[in-house]
């Protein structure tokens, strides 16, 4: 698949980078596993000079020997001694700055504080003694998103306060992801690009697989994932684990739990039996993996709080894979298959109001979008999203089949919170498969 989008953030990588002529600059870029951070890299510095090191799992100094040999080779330099830390080797790099601008982008970060805890104070140390007269570009990347935090955002560790720019890189937006579709099929009909948005949430990774492999229906994209070598099989437990550890199973169970539908924590408590508020919390927190809802306009010490999934993904694999984990280990993919198929109508419904709370969202004179609910749960309203500025609010009720619109019914909902939006123009509407 070709590189799609990013123009932002490339932009500002390449202002960053200009900028280091005159000042050093340390710009910390996360994300998600698989948004494609090292592709936007490598892209945005395209034609230009950087040294670039993945870190990878072994033995600090036999990566250091490699990474000294690349450095020499693409500087036209000669780094005196064999280099045997990563922080001798930065500071020799950052000496050399002072006379010749130099990017140097490090890829997977975070996994240095798994190699030795100690060299993250070593980096410190360096870029505080030379960082004031050099013209060093330092791009630190990481993909597990709750350590990259840790390391440039806690105030007990080396680095926090280090970092002179923070880019965060998300999945694609839900315009990106319909003009890839088209692109790859001219002739998708709209429940291509809700598949497609449900099984990936704009994940470049997934994405780009789903579309090399030349799925161009919604039929398609389900026969990849149910293939005995799909990535998706585990994907779902390689990224839980490497944000958790291995003693990951309490939050595991959370997010199963949250997937099946139990969006509340006394539920939740009741099922796993103990309070898991702080796991929550740190879910929410630290890892950005759920999110805790209210109803639009409730106070902040409110009951009635739901949690919800951010990943699209995520959602997915616990639905319908995790879930049939046992059919999976007998490599029963077509009754998989079959059980997605049978299932998915129902899930997805679910998954076009996100589609379309994100895409309202996205629109520039969007200022909050959300939904709402009565406490007694006789009365929702899908989407509700408000133009502050511009004194304008839309209110919708999302049906995958637009028949299923009743605007006697959404009238009769606005009346419960009509007296949120004195003074807007309001429109109320119904969004189905054919608005996307």
């Amino acid at each position: 698949m070709k590189f799609y989008d990013r123009e932002i953030e490339m932009r500002e990588l390449q202002r960053l980078d200009d900028l280091a002529s005159k000042v050093a600059q340390f710009t910390v870029l996360m994300g998600r596993r698989r948004t494609g951070k090292t592709t936007l890299m490598i892209k945005a510095m395209e034609g230009r000079r950087f040294v670039y090191f993945f870190i990878g799992k072994k033995a600090e100094a036999l990566q250091c020997r490699d990474f000294q040999k690349t450095a020499e080779e693409v500087l036209g330099i000669h780094i005196h001694g064999q280099i045997t830390t990563f922080s001798s080797l930065l500071e020799e790099l950052m000496i050399y700055s002072k006379t010749q601008k130099t990017t140097v982008i490090i890829d997977e970060f975070q996994r240095l504080a798994e190699i030795d805890e100690s060299i993250i104070g070593s980096i410190q140390k360096v870029w505080d003694a030379h960082h004031a007269d050099a013209k060093m570009h330092l791009i630190a990347c990481g993909s597990i998103y709750s350590m990259m935090k840790k390391i440039f955002e806690d105030r007990k560790e080396p680095l926090f306060g280090r970092k002179t720019a923070r880019i965060d890189l998300k999945p694609f937006s839900t315009q990106v992801l319909k003009q890839i579709i088209q692109d790859h099929n001219p002739y998708f009909v709209p429940d291509d690009l809700l598949m497609l948005y449900a099984i990936t949430g704009g994940v470049a990774k997934y994405v780009a697989q789903l579309m090399d492999e030349g799925c161009k229906t919604a039929g398609d994209m389900i026969n990849a994932v149910c293939r005995p070598s799909s990535i998706f099989m585990d994907e779902g437990t390689e990224l839980l684990v490497g944000e958790f550890g291995r003693k990951y199973q309490v939050y595991y169970s959370i997010l199963q739990l949250i997937a099946s539908g139990k969006t509340s924590q006394p539920e939740i408590d009741s099922i796993i039996e103990k309070n898991t508020g702080r796991y929550i919390d740190t879910l929410e927190r630290e890892y950005s993996l759920i999110q805790k809802r209210r109803p639009m306009w409730a106070k902040p010490a409110s009951q009635g709080v739901k949690f919800y999934i951010n990943d699209c993904f995520l959602m997915f694999w616990f639905r319908f894979i995790e879930s049939n984990r046992a059919m999976v280990e007998l490599g029963k993919y077509d009754l998989l298959r079959d059980i997605i198929l049978e299932e998915y109508p129902q899930y997805s419904g679910m998954i076009l109001e996100k589609y379309f709370r994100q895409k309202y969202g996205e629109q520039e004179r969007v200022t909050e979008v959300s939904h709402w609910w009565d406490s007694l749960g006789d009365n929702e309203i899908d989407l509700i999203a408000i133009q502050k500025l511009d004194r304008r609010a839309t209110v919708a009720e999302v049906k995958r089949n637009p028949h299923k619109y009743n605007p006697h019914s959404l009238e009769k909902k606005f009346e419960c919170i009509k007296k949120h939006l004195q003074g807007y123009e309001v429109s109320l509407i119904g969004l189905s498969l054919k608005d996307m």
